[in-house]
């Protein structure tokens, strides 16, 4: 059993540091000590915004990686591995807000009354083809449920967009503790 630390880990803060170090060519090990807090999760996303657009989001559902691992990695692909944007530059550091979501174990939706806008994130699977949606995405972009599964499908799986509601579909439900920065950097807080 670990025990957690009677301070909150800033993650935002740790992921901040794996990014500076990777956007200024160093080795990410180098960004200090991993947090001492671990803990179970469902994977880890680390979400970058430049002047309120998004600059990068990447993470891992390897739920056995320790959490700490788990930050660090996400930090580096968003940094600089998501495929959508070239990698961050050194002058963009300082404008960077950073939010790391700590995700829940995914359950099986049954019914898509379970889906509660705001609180849960998707992972939609068929096959080989996944695609996953923060919580925090359906809110910004003001999507109900049946467009948040439908742009799921189609913008991150590859899929139809009524494939939500194919049985060879499983549709997942998970939570996301959220720590961001606020605009001037540090933490901002927590929900999930």
């Amino acid at each position: 059993m670990t025990t957690l630390p009677s301070t909150p880990v800033n993650w935002s803060d740790f992921a901040r540091r794996v990014i500076e170090c990777v956007v200024r060519g160093s080795d990410p090990g180098t960004a200090g000590s991993l947090p001492a807090a671990d803990r179970p999760h469902g994977g880890v996303f680390v979400t970058l915004h430049l002047r309120q657009r998004l600059r990068g989001c990447m993470g891992t559902l390897d739920a056995q990686m320790p959490l700490g691992e788990a930050v660090r990695q996400a930090a580096v692909c968003a940094a600089a591995e998501d495929p959508r944007f070239s990698p961050v530059e050194p002058h963009e550091l300082p404008e960077l807000r950073i939010e790391v979501s700590i995700l829940s174990e995914p359950r099986p939706m049954a019914d898509l009354a379970e889906l509660e806008i705001g609180r849960h994130g998707i992972l939609v699977r068929r096959g080989a083809q996944r695609g996953l949606f923060l919580p925090q995405v359906a809110v910004e972009h003001k999507l109900d449920k049946e467009t948040f599964l439908a742009r799921c499908c189609t913008e991150k799986a590859g899929l139809p967009p009524d494939a939500w509601k194919d049985p060879k579909t499983e549709v997942l439900l998970f939570t996301a503790e959220v720590i961001g920065e606020s605009p001037g950097g540090g933490a901002a807080g927590s929900n999930s």
